[in-house]
């Protein structure tokens, strides 16, 4: 990956084939001292940050995540170690493994999202639009395929 410099905020972004799902690339600055991913939550985040969670630990074999949001909008970071994740809105699928702490997959409300293979060290960071709020959830799949009218 190429070399930043400090103050540089070029963030990419690149659409998937899940409608509104996103994938972020953030500034890296790699130095002697230790390297430093980097984002601004007011000019390059697609939404305003009310809470961040922590996701460490996981048992091998272990799925997280396996809802989706009624309102609530997400961004997933590995800030270390490696996860798969996928997510899908009723009709379009996308997985992808997150590994780099300088790239983040913004999730929409309405998108189930599901993540695994956890690696021993890793520790997934989510940035969320809301509070927590259990009314805002949809566990079961046949519940959110309904919600979004893809049911068949």
């Amino acid at each position: 990956m190429a070399e930043s410099r400090l103050g540089e905020t070029n963030v990419h972004t690149a659409p998937t084939n899940v409608p509104g799902v996103v994938r972020y690339r953030f500034p890296w600055v790699r130095d002697p001292r230790g390297n430093l991913a980097v984002g601004e939550f007011e000019k390059e985040f697609p939404f305003r940050p009310q809470r961040y969670f922590i996701v460490s630990g996981v048992p091998s074999g272990a799925t997280r995540g396996e809802h989706a949001h009624k309102k609530c909008h997400q961004l997933l970071i590995c800030a270390q170690g490696q996860i798969r994740l996928s997510v899908d809105d009723g009709k379009s699928r996308f997985e992808t493994r997150l590994d780099q702490p300088n790239v983040g997959i913004y999730i929409p409300n309405m998108i189930w999202c599901e993540h695994w293979q956890y690696s021993a060290d890793a520790a997934l960071l989510v940035f969320a639009s809301q509070p927590y709020d259990p009314a805002d959830d949809i566990r079961e799949y046949s519940a959110f395929l309904n919600a979004v009218g893809a049911a068949g």
